[in-house]
């Protein structure tokens, strides 16, 4: 039987990511869990942020920003850079930084790092959606199988809002776009 639980976040576990841009000329990092493919060619993705973050000004000014996907070993660090605001703690010094294409700052501890130039800003109740065109996608040569990301050596962290929990990334289970071919 169902229960009903009215207007509740169901909170799907999502991949936890570090949001970078330069603000005032210094890198600056975010923690976020909502951000998602929006479109696959060009390559296109959106991050929602709140309004009120640092980060968003360096994003406006620039028009780039990065996305780095740390593992589970970068839980702790990722975790305080979601806690603590730029404008009073330097949270950059918590990684080694490179610059990519863009000059989004990028963090060598993350497996995948992904830089972005700024296409459009959709604001929402609370926040606003940064939609960036895909320009460099950076991986450990580490976490790559076949010349593509192998999530299971990324062992990205997940994030679940219903519990305010992180969670680890199960075992491959079936091939997409074919299991399903049983049923023809």
């Amino acid at each position: 039987m169902k229960i009903k639980l009215g207007q509740v976040n169901p909170s799907f576990p999502m991949p936890v990511a570090l949001v970078g841009a330069l603000v005032d000329g210094k890198p600056n990092f975010l923690t976020v869990a909502w951000f998602t493919m929006m479109c696959y060619q060009p390559p296109t993705l959106g991050v929602v942020l709140g309004a009120d973050h640092y980060t968003n000004t360096g994003i406006r000014e620039n028009k780039v920003f990065s996305l780095c996907l740390p593992g589970e070993d970068l839980v702790r660090a990722t975790d305080y850079v979601g806690i603590v605001s730029g404008q009073n703690t330097d949270k950059s010094k918590l990684f080694e930084l490179f610059q990519g294409d863009t000059g989004a700052p990028l963090i060598v501890q993350c497996p995948i790092c992904v830089e972005c130039e700024l296409v459009g800003v959709e604001k929402n109740q609370r926040g606003e959606m940064f939609i960036g065109r895909i320009v460099q996608v950076h991986a450990d040569e580490s976490v790559l199988a076949d010349g593509r990301i192998d999530l299971g050596k990324v062992r990205p962290l997940l994030f679940s809002h219903a519990d305010s929990s992180y969670y680890k990334l199960g075992a491959k289970y079936e091939k997409a776009w074919s299991i399903g071919k049983g049923y023809k």
